[in-house]
């Protein structure tokens, strides 16, 4: 199972703002310079993995000198961009890439990975934002899952189902997850009479597809929690960014912060016997330790 399935699709649908309902597809040019984002953005989560970087982003550059690991063991919860303000134009689209990271006290990777893969649970605890959730298939380290998740943004009604594939990386007391949709499918007229799920990669593009990357770090006596969210959207009309970019950038931080708030909130909240039973091989480490 994988942290990564963390519902950042919640963050993410806030993001995902259109000028207009009016339906298009998502381009191939736009893929394009999605799968290459993403390629880059992997390869920066290897280098933190091997050490040619600080594996958590709470310890690095700018962020080390602020401190924000006493900042996060004083409960705040922080999220910041990582592309410009939050934003990359691409053609016919824009790569949203944002940051977030909390701190849960008196627990372990084994408590976090037992919250975060109950399934079952996530209608309650990302409420009132996800709709079902499922596994599909599970083998190793690599998973399949589905979740549905809906929102109101702005004026609209948005409700999406995504199928996801996961990879986790396990080591001593720490590690990361990537999770990376693999269909996006708008659903229209949710819960209604008339309900219907459009084709792939058709509708009014809120969200295009999803990626995500989790790390985990036992410390400081719990666990240290980021979720870097990434996300392709259809673009928004240059003359509007002025007045559409503030809301999304407020939507997104508010959207993370609530996630993660509600992700430690559930691991606080869990029986002992169940932090205690994840049973996850911790040493069959792909990270170098500390």
């Amino acid at each position: 199972m994988s942290v990564a399935k963390l519902p950042l699709e919640l963050a993410l649908l806030a993001i995902g703002i259109p000028a207009s309902a009016a339906a298009i597809e998502l381009q191939r040019e736009t893929l394009d310079a999605w799968n290459t984002f993403s390629r880059q953005a992997e390869a920066a989560m290897q280098a933190r993995a091997e050490g040619a970087r600080p594996f958590l982003w709470i310890d690095e550059g700018s962020a080390a000198r602020g401190d924000l690991r006493a900042r996060l063991r004083r409960g705040e919860t922080i999220a910041a961009p990582l592309s410009g303000r939050g934003t990359l134009p691409v053609p016919n689209g824009l790569i949203h890439h944002w940051i977030g990271a909390v701190f849960i006290p008196n627990a372990t990777v084994g408590a976090l990975l037992s919250v975060v893969h109950n399934y079952a649970s996530y209608k309650d605890i990302y409420q009132p934002v996800v709709a079902d959730s499922k596994v599909l298939a599970c083998s190793g380290s690599e998973q399949r899952f589905s979740m549905i998740w809906q929102r109101k943004i702005l004026f609209l009604d948005a409700a999406m189902e995504g199928q996801y594939q996961a990879r986790e990386f396990l080591g001593s007391g720490r590690g990361y997850t990537i999770a990376a949709t693999t269909r996006v499918r708008e659903i229209q007229n949710f819960g209604q009479r008339g309900e219907q799920m459009l084709p792939p990669d058709e509708g009014i593009g809120f969200l295009w597809r999803v990626e995500s990357i989790a790390r985990f770090e036992e410390a400081d006596g719990g666990v240290y929690l980021e979720l870097e969210a990434m996300a392709l959207t259809r673009d928004v009309p240059s003359s509007l960014r002025w007045l559409v970019n503030p809301v999304v950038n407020r939507l997104s931080i508010t959207s993370l912060t609530t996630t993660l708030r509600q992700t430690r909130d559930a691991v606080v909240a869990a029986p002992p016997q169940v932090a205690q039973a994840s049973g996850l091989p911790l040493d069959q480490t792909k990270i170098p330790h500390r």
